[in-house]
């Protein structure tokens, strides 16, 4: 299994079982098969919290986030180099901030990038983007 990093979209798909809910679900169960972590940068952790919130209450969070913590997924911190990465992107597109350091994580993880955000349109030609 090849390395992966996760787009908010990919998350909230998996926890509203909403449109790409079951690739997400086969990507982590490979991921624990295989003992592989899959990715995910802090700035797309931040937009995963605030829409649970928005969704479901601040108090589902908390449950939200237990959930996800017990699964095969690493909360990547946004250093410098992968601020540059994202700036860099961010410079030449038409993405969002966070969907720019998805993009920068994948990149510097060598990782595929799944999401079904089509702003990610504009990075197919750097990053193998896998669509839910």
């Amino acid at each position: 299994m090849r390395r992966a990093v996760l787009d908010s979209y990919a998350v909230l798909a998996f926890l509203f079982k909403e449109r790409g809910c079951e690739k997400v679900l086969d990507l982590f169960e490979k991921a624990a098969q295989t003992d592989q972590i899959l990715f995910i940068a802090t700035p797309n952790w931040a937009e995963v919290r605030y829409m649970v919130e928005r969704k479901v209450g601040a108090e589902r969070w908390i449950e939200v986030r237990h959930k996800l913590l017990g699964l095969p997924l690493e909360v990547v911190p946004a250093d410098q180099a992968l601020a540059e990465l994202a700036g860099g992107i961010k410079a030449s597109g038409k993405m969002s901030l966070a969907d720019c350091f998805a993009a920068a994580l994948a990149q510097h993880k060598k990782a595929d990038l799944y999401t079904g955000d089509p702003e990610f349109k504009a990075v197919e030609k750097t990053v193998k983007v896998f669509w839910l």
